[in-house]
């Protein structure tokens, strides 16, 4: 049963990032986006590791996600953006997104249930977490922070050359 739950994760996870990429409208991507991003966490949590899930939801599908809705706000399409964004509000929109988050959360629930004999029967805590990550690992740390930190003065840049060229249009 679990591995039928794993594999019906991974097509969610798959199928919502596939209609991530090919959504023309940024909301719809995003809410696709989020999708693929809670249908990863379930498949950390069915192979046993809880606390990767739990980290998967908070930063990815949280934190991360906040910060591209605040890029879609800021990027303000005009009237033509704003009649798009009313076109997507109707129910038909929501359908599918909603079937797989549905499907997800009673995924999720089931394997709630069935927790003990998904995990490993090992607890790790974050601190053990931390202390791996910055001892052997903490080039990699480093290094993952510094292309972090690019790809966000990359983006202010990218988007502030944008944002002053359509502002100079109005």
């Amino acid at each position: 049963m679990m591995e039928t739950l794993f594999y019906l994760a991974a097509v969610i996870a798959l199928s919502a990032t596939i209609l991530a990429l090919t959504r023309a409208n940024a909301a719809h991507a995003l809410i696709y986006l989020i999708l693929s991003l809670l249908a990863v966490a379930v498949l950390f949590f069915l192979m046993g590791a809880p606390f990767a899930a739990a980290l998967e939801i908070l930063i990815y599908a949280g934190a991360i996600m906040v910060l591209f809705v605040f890029v879609i706000m800021m990027l303000n399409l005009g009237k033509s953006g704003e009649e798009l964004e009313r076109s997507g509000l109707h129910a038909r929109n929501w359908i599918i997104p909603g079937i797989m988050a549905t499907l997800l959360f009673v995924e999720l629930m089931y394997a709630v249930e069935q927790t003990s004999s998904l995990t490993s029967g090992t607890a790790v805590s974050p601190k053990e977490v931390g202390l791996e990550l910055f001892g052997p690992y903490v080039l990699a740390v480093e290094l993952a922070s510094m292309l972090l930190l690019a790809g966000l003065v990359g983006a202010y840049h990218l988007g502030r050359r944008f944002i002053v060229r359509s502002g100079s249009d109005d």
